[in-house]
């Protein structure tokens, strides 16, 4: 079906996005950041560097794909692009890049992207793909694919249908973004930082200031071990999931078998990972929503909110970066060991914040809960649109 050209082994240092001049595919945009099919109208590629220009290259054409020579995953091995428009920019294929294209005008536009996509295509690339810790392939491993080619008519519908679905697909992650976008931005706006009276916005018909507590006033220490082992499920925290299981989260439980020195968890409880990342500079508080109870490792600081708290208030307000002052106040940047904050328990408790009355707790932690609920519901819908591309392509494609 396809011929073969060479390709350019330019990384990412030598492109930006300044120019159209030449346009660089690399393959790190065929795992992340492109879809299946590839309009130029829509999609950005960046440019080669005038002095890393070559002195000879293919230019690419509408209906040539490109396929990912490379990956850690079997899965992602010749993950492919098609370009459906290039809008007369001049486009060729980088680093760790397969070039083929259809000089026998055997397929239309379109079908060879979401062809390449299909499961009877990959389960074929798994059995083939060399390596141990990074899996490969050349354009000679095509030699031994096979692809099932209908006439061009069902080819252009079945490109068209996956398409469509692409497109829907796109339009809802926009709509997740922007509730996400929109969550975030609220967190920041409902709450209060210690040194604030009343946040920045304020819902309709409360007033008065907000009380400065230390953390120890609205939640008490939890402590209880699994003494007994009664327990099994070992908690981790993870930024998405908040307290997972182990188990599910690792595929793999990390935690030794004597569990008899962690915290015993129940539903409702919280917990603050003092572990630092790029996402959470001052490490994640979570609450155990999803099991009734589980274990969790003595380096975590464990409470459980009092009748002076609303606890879904105190789980949206630990989502808003309010509470990172007081722990930036007893923990410094010097204070940071291996990956943790270094801060002792008392110190973790006497940290100051801010809470309203029960009764704004509760009408913040509401208005907070909708948007939430709107963001699972629209994620649902995702998950199902994106279980429906999946199907088509392990059903319409041999």
């Amino acid at each position: 079906m396809l011929d073969f050209y060479s390709t350019n082994s330019l990384s990412w240092d030598q492109l930006d996005y300044n120019s159209d001049e030449l346009l660089n595919l690399h393959y790190g945009l065929i795992h992340v950041g492109l879809p299946t099919v590839v309009n130029l109208d829509e999609n950005v590629l960046p440019n080669i560097k005038k002095e890393f220009l070559p002195k000879n290259y293919e230019l690419c054409r509408e209906g040539d794909v490109a396929f990912a020579d490379a990956s850690e995953d079997t899965n992602e091995v010749a993950k492919a692009i098609e370009f459906v428009n290039l809008s007369d920019k001049n486009v060729v294929c980088g680093l760790h890049t397969i070039h083929g294209r259809d000089n026998h005008n055997l397929t239309s536009i379109g079908f060879k992207g979401y062809s390449f996509a299909s499961e009877s295509f990959h389960n074929q690339i798994r059995r083939i793909a060399q390596g141990t810790k990074i899996f490969s392939i050349s354009s000679k491993n095509f030699n031994e694919c096979y692809m099932g080619i209908p006439s061009k008519d069902e080819q252009t519908k079945i490109a068209k249908l996956l398409a469509l679905i692409d497109e829907r697909i796109s339009t809802q992650s926009r709509i997740i973004e922007d509730l996400k976008s929109e969550r975030k931005y609220l967190l920041e706006q409902l709450f209060c930082l210690p040194n604030e009276r009343v946040p920045k916005l304020r819902l309709k018909g409360m007033t008065g200031e907000w009380q400065k507590v230390k953390l120890c006033y609205i939640a008490n220490r939890v402590t209880e071990k699994n003494k007994a082992n009664t327990c099994n499920r070992v908690l981790t925290i993870a930024a998405q999931y908040g307290l997972i299981d182990q188990q599910e989260f690792f595929n793999k439980q990390i935690a030794s078998s004597d569990l008899t020195t962690y915290y015993l968890l129940h539903k409702g409880d919280f917990a603050y990972n003092k572990s630092y990342s790029g996402d959470y500079s001052w490490g994640a508080v979570k609450r155990l929503d999803k099991y009734d109870k589980g274990v969790l490792s003595s380096l975590y600081i464990c409470f459980r909110p009092n009748e002076n708290v609303d606890s879904d208030f105190l789980c949206h307000y630990f989502e808003s970066t309010k509470w990172y002052r007081g722990i930036s106040e007893i923990s410094g940047e010097g204070a940071r060991n291996h990956g943790l904050l270094n801060m002792s328990v008392d110190d973790y408790f006497n940290t100051l914040h801010r809470i309203p009355t029960l009764r704004e707790q509760k009408a913040v932690a509401n208005a907070l809960n909708v948007l939430v609920d709107k963001i699972d519901i629209e994620t649902e819908i995702l998950n199902d649109l994106q279980k429906q591309k999946s199907y088509l392509l392990k059903e319409m494609f041999i």
